[in-house]
């Protein structure tokens, strides 16, 4: 009786097992969290924004770099290349956002720095599970290269200038990622 009471567990322990995979599940790309956002995270990057254009204002930093002035549209790029531009666009924003800052500053961007860094972190994983051997086109390539060019010779401080001005315009081309369709 014990035999058999033995087996039975046995053989009950083995079926629950397969019944139950323990294989960490593929993580999914979802971007459709980002085709709205939510009115707090749009406020806190407004505020963020808006307290870096007063430190701005009482500086005399002088910043020649253009990197999100480009000469076509996000909405003209593949899907692939479209999160591979935003997830660069973050890269380079979520980097400037960790820099020392101020206190007070350095508060007022914890809640839009979090938010940017799972949207970077989204976007990664979506491009190593749906892209992993995506290469860019040639408009994005060459935006990449002024890209890193520029974090190679611009000042810390122009980086983040221009990555905090031009925030709006990133939060836009992850909208227009998440869509995975035509967006303007």
């Amino acid at each position: 009786m014990l035999r058999l009471y033995l087996t039975l567990v046995l053989v009950l322990g083995a079926s629950l097992g397969a019944a139950f995979p323990t294989d960490k599940p593929k993580k999914s790309c979802s971007l459709s969290k980002y085709r709205f956002l939510v009115p707090h995270e749009l406020k806190a990057v407004q505020k963020m924004k808006e307290q870096f254009e007063e430190i701005m204002l009482l500086s005399d930093r002088k910043c020649n770099t253009r990197l999100f002035h480009r000469k076509w549209k996000i909405a003209e790029l593949s899907v692939p290349d479209r999160v591979m531009l935003v997830e660069a666009e973050l890269d380079l924003t979520t980097t400037v956002l960790e820099l020392p800052a101020a206190p007070r500053f350095a508060e007022t961007r914890q809640e839009p720095l979090t938010f940017l860094t799972q949207a970077r972190e989204d976007l990664r994983a979506c491009m190593a599970t749906e892209s992993p051997s995506h290469q860019p086109s040639g408009k994005l390539r060459h935006w990449l290269q002024k890209l890193q060019m520029a974090k190679e010779t611009e000042t810390s401080g122009c980086l983040e200038a221009s990555a905090i001005l031009h925030l709006f315009q990133v939060l836009n081309d992850l909208r227009c990622a998440a869509l995975r369709q035509q967006c303007t």
